[in-house]
């Protein structure tokens, strides 16, 4: 069942509810108001009447019935019953021959007024006493009210019930169709939408309700999408260029010793650009096998206790023996008094493999000038800061520096990949840390890493 047709339908029972629980409700009081009032009417009778038959008195017998004459009009089916109470007396014959509950004369009997009601017709009786003597005196009338009015008054009720629920249920459905308007408008230019034409977007307006922002909210879904579309043409694309260069040089290297013969030494100079090569495409290979394991398998990351000023120490030692000519600079001007505070839960190796290509980047773009690694500490967290005094990054490709096998336009002198930063960013988000680049062209870049409260180990 749609959506649409449910709150239709729900809409339309609730309503229906509450106008047969009022109905009810109203139904019930007049039959309680109905009901009291005919009673009342009877007890009055029942006095009068007692006056009438059991005054000694004729002149005040004559004005009682004058009175009743006068003012109460005359029920239907009216009549006036008389039992004196004698002692002994149980009132049984009396009980079968009215058809009444022998409760009823009971009641009475003992000094309370007592009424019943049987089909149409309402007995209401009194006790009467009169020069020592007592009397049960009971009127009874068929109350037309109820068996006529009320009647009337159901089939109105009924009718009125039936007419206005499908008056709801007509409002119900144009109503549901109007508010889901905007939705059918929004599911028909979705549908129109596919990887072709992801530049389409829904028509927002001025008008600031849910439906514009879910039109928002998936506009800004299809921005992420293109996004992540280009992002993937373009790893395609940088992925093929960087496989397919050192495949083409050792093919070629291949090709050219085995067009002739050649002698020893011009075989080991072929031999070694293949090795080259194939060393090469071997790091890349490997590279992107970390960052499509650092990107999808976060969670089966063995963590630990790690200090990160050790670590750093380590990244020092690794990025200058990778290249003698790499300098790296350790500030702990920053460094806090208390060690438990550079004692962070994560993976030694990946934290170690992130901050090292960070560093040799920096050592890299810089043409090996001293990189400056800090280490610092707040009651919330835990902060690396790299900073190099290199080519730096141009401010509009700042937004891709995290896209697999992209470089900046002015990295072209230097041997890379492009694979460094986002597989650096994709560990920090397996620690629930930021990596933060800041840069200017020709000044440099500096990389903040910052491991948050949470991550922070406690001990």
């Amino acid at each position: 069942m749609k959506t649409q047709t449910r709150i239709a339908l729900t809409f339309f029972l609730v309503t229906l509810t509450i106008m047969i629980v009022l109905g009810s409700g109203v139904y019930f009081f007049v039959i309680k108001y109905t009901f009291n009032d005919f009673y009342k009417r009877l007890e009055t009778r029942a006095v009068l009447a007692a006056r009438i038959r059991l005054e000694n008195e004729p002149a005040s017998a004559t004005a009682f019935q004058e009175m009743r004459d006068r003012i109460l009009e005359k029920l239907p089916q009216e009549e006036d019953y008389f039992f004196e109470i004698t002692p002994g007396k149980t009132f049984q014959q009396e009980s079968e021959s009215l058809k009444l509950p022998l409760t009823f004369f009971n009641e009475i009997a003992g000094g309370k007024t007592s009424r019943y009601q049987k089909g149409t017709i309402f007995f209401s009786g009194i006790l009467y006493q009169q020069d020592h003597r007592s009397f049960i005196v009971i009127v009874s009338a068929e109350n037309y009210y109820y068996s006529h009015h009320l009647y009337n008054l159901r089939s109105i009720m009924g009718g009125a019930i039936v007419v206005v629920a499908l008056l709801v249920l007509s409002v119900s459905i144009w109503f549901s169709r109007y508010v889901f308007r905007p939705v059918r408008q929004i599911t028909n230019q979705v549908k129109v939408i596919n990887s072709q034409n992801l530049h389409l977007r829904l028509q927002a307006s001025s008008v600031n309700d849910e439906v514009n922002e879910l039109k928002n909210t998936f506009n800004t879904m299809l921005d992420r999408l293109e996004t992540s579309f280009a992002t993937q043409n373009n790893f395609i694309s940088n992925a093929s260029h960087e496989l397919s260069t050192p495949l083409t040089a050792i093919i070629g290297e291949a090709d050219v010793a085995l067009s002739k013969t050649r002698n020893d030494e011009e075989y080991r100079e072929t031999i070694g650009v293949i090795l080259n090569e194939a060393e090469r495409l071997e790091r890349i290979t490997k590279s992107l096998l970390f960052l499509a394991q650092t990107g999808f398998d976060g969670k089966k990351v063995k963590m630990e206790t790690v200090r990160i000023d050790q670590l750093i120490w380590d990244v020092k030692e690794t990025i200058e023996k990778m290249n003698p000519k790499n300098k790296v600079n350790i500030d702990l001007s920053l460094m806090p008094d208390n060690h438990l505070k550079l004692k962070i839960k994560g993976n030694p190796q990946l934290l170690h493999l992130a901050i090292s290509n960070i560093v040799n980047n920096g050592c890299k773009y810089s043409s090996h000038q001293p990189v400056k690694l800090s280490i610092g500490a707040t009651d919330n967290s835990v902060m690396v800061v790299v900073q190099d005094a290199g080519i730096g990054i141009p401010p509009s490709e700042m937004a891709y520096i995290y896209d697999p096998f992209y470089r900046a336009s002015n990295t072209h002198n230097f041997e890379g990949y492009g694979i460094g930063l986002p597989l650096a960013r994709n560990i920090m988000r397996q620690h629930n840390a930021t990596i933060v680049v800041t840069s200017a062209v020709n000044e440099g870049t500096t990389v903040r890493l910052t491991f948050p409260l949470e991550n922070v180990a406690q001990h």
